[in-house]
């Protein structure tokens, strides 16, 4: 089989295109994979009772591709059947965990601007689960590339402080943690929280379940760094190779759908008309062919 290019999006279900792929070839994983029993007009809808044995085979293969020090980031939230809130996103975490991956940590997306609404029993949810997964406890992070404006409040908080601003003055509910509120005098960006304000528009209405390029964004800022590959086992509309393109970092992308590739193809072309600083033209993967598994065994 002849390699197939990094920087392009390859059709097919990931379980067999991802078998092609070297091993520990990827430095970050970064998806958004159809939901149990959702999105059914598009991907046919799984079952949440089916959906760990449907997704940990796929798992495999991202854990076989994925650099030791490399990191899967999964966008994924559970929803409500019967009136009663799914357990399959818990039930699929405990099982990534017996697979080997490390549970390292839970980003929460909240949607600024959602839409208001309620059902019966609840009101309309205006976040979404952002699970960050690992192969070991040390692996590449980098924190100060998400650094953001300290905000506002700075102006007049810090303006005027007072005594107990400028030491660490204990906690007054016996929490444990203190504070020195004068740490953030003269700065200009702060470390973010692992709650992400974003706005659910993406900007693209050809797909059923886009989300924002901002998110992918910060993800593929915090865990890689320029020429480092991005992987999207469920690409889309395209919308992780469109942040990838835009942070100078190579990718590949997985879609099922022949009409999604197209969608997503186009406004990848788009990205790069715009992305003038761009280097380099689209290499082979380390220069390595993608073999089929039994051929990598001998």
């Amino acid at each position: 089989m002849r390699s197939p290019s990094l920087d392009r999006v390859l059709v097919g279900d990931c379980l067999e295109v991802l078998r092609y792929l070297p091993d520990e070839s990827v430095a970050l994983i970064l998806t958004s994979p159809p939901y149990a029993q959702q999105r059914a007009k598009t991907y046919g809808g799984i079952a949440p009772d089916d959906y760990v044995a449907w997704f940990l085979p796929r798992a495999a293969e991202f854990w076989r591709v994925l650099k030791p020090t490399g990191s899967f980031v999964l966008n994924i939230k559970e929803g409500v059947v019967a009136g009663e809130r799914s357990t399959y996103v818990i039930e699929l975490i405990l099982a990534l965990r017996q697979q080997g991956w490390l549970w390292t940590e839970e980003y929460v997306w909240h949607k600024k601007n959602a839409h208001p609404g309620k059902w019966p029993n609840r009101f309309r949810d205006a976040w979404e689960r952002v699970l960050h997964f690992t192969k070991q406890r040390q692996f590449a992070m980098f924190q100060d590339d998400v650094r953001q404006p300290v905000g506002d409040w700075a102006k007049t908080r810090l303006a005027n402080l007072s005594e107990t601003d400028k030491r660490r003055d204990p906690s007054r509910v016996g929490s444990g943690f203190g504070k020195r509120i004068a740490n953030w005098v003269g700065r200009e960006t702060v470390y973010p929280s692992n709650v992400l304000y974003l706005a659910p528009e993406a900007g693209n209405r050809n797909h059923s379940a886009a989300y924002p390029v901002d998110l992918p964004d910060f993800f593929i800022r915090l865990f890689s760094q320029p020429g480092d590959v991005v992987l999207d086992p469920f690409l889309g509309s395209g919308t992780t190779a469109v942040a990838a393109e835009r942070l100078s970092r190579r990718w590949i992308g997985v879609e099922l759908l022949p009409d999604y590739v197209a969608v997503a193809e186009a406004r990848i072309e788009v990205e790069r008309a715009r992305n003038t600083q761009r280097v380099g033209a689209p290499t082979q993967l380390d220069d390595r062919r993608l073999t089929r598994p039994q051929e990598r065994a001998a």
